[in-house]
């Protein structure tokens, strides 16, 4: 219970409106603004009042892109306290990454708007080391989805409430707030009638009128494709992309911008990233799908693109070309379902169906890794056999992403997801995942490179503290293979070939990864360039065994290449 010394101030607030946003956890890196957060905290413990859950993380990065996973698992808004513009600086690279993957998340720091002028003094720190021209929401307005200062505690409720509900609708990502010293310190009225549980967004569907004109070029199209990047991501849009391919057997690619799950890779209508089903459509549905063509004026000339997505064209890509002659603008899944259902009432044409049910009745196939090479299809093709069936994968690779993506052959939603814009961010999108879904279980895959960008320290920290054990799987060519092949790509005669001298390529000289984990009690497992198929599978079974005991494990494996 309350005492009569104890005030109500912006800290209060913050906490109000996250028990009316549903949010479950804040993630924080935090600095000395927020002493008025962890005091409405603490009373919230001590009262035992229902509200979110704080996380002390040591990275900015790793706070938000552990929000990010969370977000992409729970489908709630996120909040995220960071610290002044040091702070927003540091997690910016999360935040980005939040954007492109659409997740919904509130990041808030904080600056002096007194500078110790008036009461209550803020603190020197502010004045003399951290104020910035324009106030840090100039810094997120470029990677946010909208930026503001809020001016008052008066209005703080408000605005936490509003940046909660605008980071969750389309196009989902995350939205800055700058809460000044001076409005978290300020008296707040605890007892105000308009705080109350947020509504959920609703659904939308275009039109009957533009569904059934959608429908139309469905059946009457002989060879139809369709293409997606992130249906997958969407509620019930796996399913209801499955149920309409199925339902006209139209062939599904998943090509290389693909960021998750969207299609069962076994099912015969999936037919990998191959453009050469583009070439020959004549209906090409681009189900959410950002940058579907590569490059982007690269749209199959003469075809048909009807495009199915809630916001086709996002505001937060510099340049996008989707060239469509249709646009059903709605939520994902209940548009598919909608749109498979216009197409049945105006009569399928089986022989069209048949013919292309027949075309595609053999599978694709699943990558086969060749057994006498250590690659990334082999090292995918061993994953899939041991993980669990609903096992989570995070895949934080440059150079092997499409052969991972293609060797764990996901067949569920949720079982495949690609770490966006920017690296570093893989071991807290997967910490993230891990902590929406304890009993599930988690794996990262991701480069030598990668992993070196990532807060390594603090993840496991982390991963320890909060009981959040992964299985991280290093494929490990001691170099930045990416950087050397745009190398190659402009200068391929050029004198670094001849001299074999290629700068920001060289990893020779990292430290010995398996051992970075065993200040932390974890398994590390390191597998050399030479193993053979009995090797890598016990190291996976290993490092699993560890993991479904608790321990975190990584498994170093040295790739020739």
């Amino acid at each position: 219970m309350s005492t009569a010394m104890e005030r109500s101030d912006g800290g209060e607030a913050i906490l109000a409106a996250c028990r009316s946003l549903g949010v479950e956890v804040i993630f924080s890196s935090p600095g000395s603004e927020w002493a008025p957060a962890w005091e409405a905290l603490a009373r919230q413990d001590r009262d035992g009042t229902p509200g979110p859950r704080y996380l002390d993380l040591m990275h900015e990065t790793l706070a938000v892109a552990m929000a990010t996973g969370y977000g992409i698992v729970s489908g709630r808004p996120q909040v995220v306290l960071l610290h002044a513009v040091p702070g927003l600086l540091q997690g910016a690279c999360g935040i980005h990454g939040a954007q492109l993957a659409q997740v919904g998340m509130v990041v808030m720091t904080s600056e002096s708007i007194t500078y110790g002028e008036t009461e209550p003094d803020p603190g020197s720190q502010w004045y003399r080391n951290l104020s910035i021209v324009g106030g840090p929401q100039a810094v997120a307005t470029p990677i946010t989805k909208w930026s503001t200062q809020v001016g008052s505690a008066a209005t703080l409720y408000g605005t936490v409430v509003r940046a909660g509900e605008m980071a969750r609708r389309a196009p989902a990502g995350p939205i800055y707030l700058n809460v000044p010293v001076e409005v978290l310190l300020e008296p707040w009225d605890a007892g105000r009638a308009d705080v109350r549980a947020v509504a959920a967004p609703g659904t939308t569907v275009s039109p009957e009128a533009e569904v059934e004109q959608a429908a139309r070029r469905l059946v009457a199209a002989r060879r139809p494709v369709i293409v997606t990047e992130s249906v997958g991501r969407h509620p019930d849009g796996f399913e209801a992309l499955l149920d309409l391919a199925e339902q006209l057997a139209i062939p599904v690619i998943e090509p290389a911008s693909a960021v998750c799950a969207n299609f069962p890779r076994t099912n015969p209508l999936h037919r990998g990233g191959s453009p050469a089903l583009l070439e020959e459509a004549d209906l090409i549905v681009l189900a959410c799908c950002r940058a579907p063509y590569y490059p982007p004026s690269d749209r199959p000339a003469g075809t048909e693109v009807l495009v199915v997505d809630e916001v086709p064209h996002r505001p937060y890509v510099d340049y996008q070309v989707l060239g469509a002659d249709q646009y059903l603008e709605g939520s994902v899944g209940p548009t598919l379902r909608a749109l498979g259902a216009a197409a049945k009432a105006l009569g399928i044409d089986e022989e069209a169906v048949a013919e292309r049910r027949t075309r595609f009745a053999a599978s694709a196939g699943v990558a086969v890794a060749q057994p006498d090479v250590l690659d990334a299809a082999r090292v995918a093709a061993a994953l899939r056999e041991q993980l669990a069936a609903d096992a989570r994968v995070v895949d934080e690779t440059i150079t092997h992403s499409r052969q991972v993506a293609a060797g764990l052959a996901a067949e569920t939603p949720g079982r495949y997801t690609y770490v966006q814009g920017g690296l570093g961010q893989g071991l807290g999108v997967a910490l993230g995942m891990k902590y929406a879904d304890p009993a599930g279980e988690v794996a990262l895959t991701i480069g030598d490179g990668s992993f070196l960008y990532n807060p390594i320290t603090q993840a496991l920290a982390a991963s320890r503290t909060l009981d959040l054990p992964l299985l991280i799987v290093v494929l490990n060519n001691h170099q930045y293979l990416s950087m050397k092949l745009n190398h190659l790509r402009f200068y391929p005669d050029g004198v670094a070939v001849s001299e074999s001298d290629f700068r920001g390529v060289d990893l020779t000289e990292q430290p010995d990864l398996a051992g970075l984990v065993e200040p932390f009690g974890m398994t590390g497992i390191t597998v050399p360039a030479t193993a053979g198929p009995a090797e890598l599978d016990d190291a996976i079974a290993t490092g699993l065994a560890s993991v479904r005991s608790g321990r975190t494990a990584l498994i170093d494996i040295h790739l020739p290449r």
